[in-house]
């Protein structure tokens, strides 16, 4: 898990210093704690109002003030920083977009697999969704040290910047066109929806198409993880194969 710090004055000097925060856990926004939720809202980090008790919990007998916050494993980067790392390979940049992937072992094969398969970045947004904690970074087997990992407010907006930079967006999702059928090459972000629900229905709407894979098994569904194996390498031999043209 990420590193968990107790304390109103730890948690004020975290915020203070710039420190890459998962999220904040107050269980009473009276006194200084006030302070807390203010800072915490002008970042932009997610707030969770929880119980004392909870909060008992997790401390393990440490003070805690009813304040604790998540501290990021490892450090965020932009899309710059994705765009730079396809600039320099010589290729279009390929970007897989995470709608509210929860479950830090889904994340970290994803990141895994996304390293092997050549992809330039990952985009996540900051609520609802895992962030990089040690057991993504555990189960990536590495590969979040090579991978840029971009956090974001709103997936929306961040689909509406790719598009003025002229990506195209797919969404992989259900009704939409045989991934194998479907011209993947160019700029492009491919988005991958949560364990449960799926792609959020605004976020489909802001995709330029959808991409399905054919079920016919008993269950409908893929995994997450193993559903953006399927796409990143199916990229990844459109991209070899117009090489070889």
């Amino acid at each position: 898990m990420a590193d968990v710090i107790f304390g109103r004055n730890p948690v004020i000097e975290a915020l203070k210093s710039g420190r890459e925060i998962e999220k904040v856990l107050i269980s009473s926004a009276e006194g200084s704690a006030a302070k807390i939720v203010a800072m915490a809202k002008e970042r932009k980090i997610p707030l969770i109002r929880t119980e004392k008790r909870t909060l008992d919990k997790m401390a393990a007998g440490a003070v805690h003030q009813g304040v604790a916050a998540y501290i990021s494993a490892y450090a965020y980067k932009d899309v710059d920083d994705i765009l730079k790392k396809a600039s320099d390979a010589g290729e279009e940049p390929f970007v897989v977009i995470l709608d509210n992937i929860e479950d830090p072992h889904n994340l970290g094969a994803i990141m895994r697999t996304a390293e092997c398969a050549g992809v330039h970045g990952i985009i996540i947004p900051k609520r609802n969704a895992c962030g990089l904690t040690e057991t993504v970074a555990k189960t990536s087997a590495g590969a979040i040290e090579y991978v840029p990992c971009v956090r974001v407010t709103n997936i929306v907006r961040a689909i509406e910047d790719l598009k003025d930079k002229g990506f195209w967006i797919a969404a992989c999702d259900m009704g939409g066109r045989e991934y194998y059928k479907t011209d993947l090459r160019g700029k492009l972000a491919v988005v991958i929806g949560s364990e449960g629900s799926g792609i959020s229905k605004l976020v489909k709407e802001n995709c330029d198409f959808t991409v399905s894979m054919p079920m016919v098994g008993n269950i409908t569904s893929l995994n997450a993880s193993n559903a953006a194996a399927v796409l990143m390498y199916e990229v990844r031999r459109q991209r070899d194969e117009q090489g070889q043209l």
